[in-house]
């Protein structure tokens, strides 16, 4: 039986973006086996005009093929943060450092170094920015309070999440829910 091959894509950071890359494989006729957060499983290896054709009606709705390792691990590395922090129900009780090298099977110093090199911002920014914004989605549905959010999303108190709300929004979560949806981003432009 032939191995899958994997292709990695840049911007699937939800439940949307699978449905939407599975259409366009569908479309293309592209025989897969599976579409994940970030990756196409192919049954076998493709032609490089299939490809270019992927690549083109990727990038068309916003995504596109990652060719190089450097990029794929950063891709990676944000789809694990992304599917964790927003797309989880688990209390965020985790070490990031260990989760990260035991799901990429890389030390974590350096993706960090890795990461801060291509995004210009260290993970931990980049974690606490997704964070503040699963606070904005879930202060938008009024699902729970800030001290209940601060548990859910691994904080030590409500006061340390609305010092780092603030930090990264000019306001704080009080002010930002009177002000509802204005300073919400899409997940991929974080």
């Amino acid at each position: 039986m032939a191995e899958s091959i994997k292709l990695h894509v840049k911007n699937m950071v939800c439940p949307r973006c699978l449905t939407a890359v599975e259409q366009i494989v569908e479309r293309l006729e592209i025989p897969y086996a599976n579409v994940a957060l970030g990756e196409i499983d192919l049954k076998h290896t493709i032609d490089d005009e299939s490809k270019k054709q992927l690549n083109q009606a990727l990038e068309e709705i916003g995504f596109s093929l990652i060719d190089d390792r450097k990029s794929r691990l950063i891709e990676q590395t944000k789809n694990l943060i992304i599917q964790k922090i927003h797309h989880t129900r688990d209390v965020l009780d985790i070490k990031w450092a260990e989760y990260m090298a035991d799901r990429l099977n890389y030390d974590y110093k350096y993706l960090g170094m890795l990461f801060s090199s291509v995004e210009g911002i260290t993970l931990e920014q980049y974690i606490i920015r997704q964070k503040v914004e699963r606070v904005k989605e879930l202060m938008i549905y009024d699902e729970l309070t800030l001290s209940q959010m601060a548990f859910q999303l691994g904080y030590s108190s409500a006061a340390h999440l609305s010092s780092q709300f603030k930090k990264i929004t000019g306001m704080p979560p009080t002010q930002f829910k009177n002000t509802i949806g204005i300073k919400r981003k899409t997940l991929d432009n974080i």
